[in-house]
């Protein structure tokens, strides 16, 4: 894959290719016209060819006050 500086690492491009995967066996339409059939490929090439972008947010943690007592 070519296109890992949008994912952090190699594990959050397998999670990537994973959702996607998982959208096209639930109905979606694929974004490329593929050779395979298979979802899980179709997932990786539409990544890699850019056109399946992932946004990661950011979790804000409340700081917790320590109660003395």
């Amino acid at each position: 894959m070519t296109n890992q500086s949008a994912f952090h690492n190699k594990y959050s491009l397998v999670k990537g290719a994973a959702r996607r995967a998982r959208q096209l066996q639930s109905g979606a339409s694929p974004l490329i016209a593929a050779k395979s059939t298979k979802a899980c490929r179709v997932a990786q090439d539409e990544i890699e060819q850019g056109h399946v972008k992932f946004v990661l947010t950011e979790k804000l943690v409340e700081p917790t006050l320590d109660h003395v007592v």
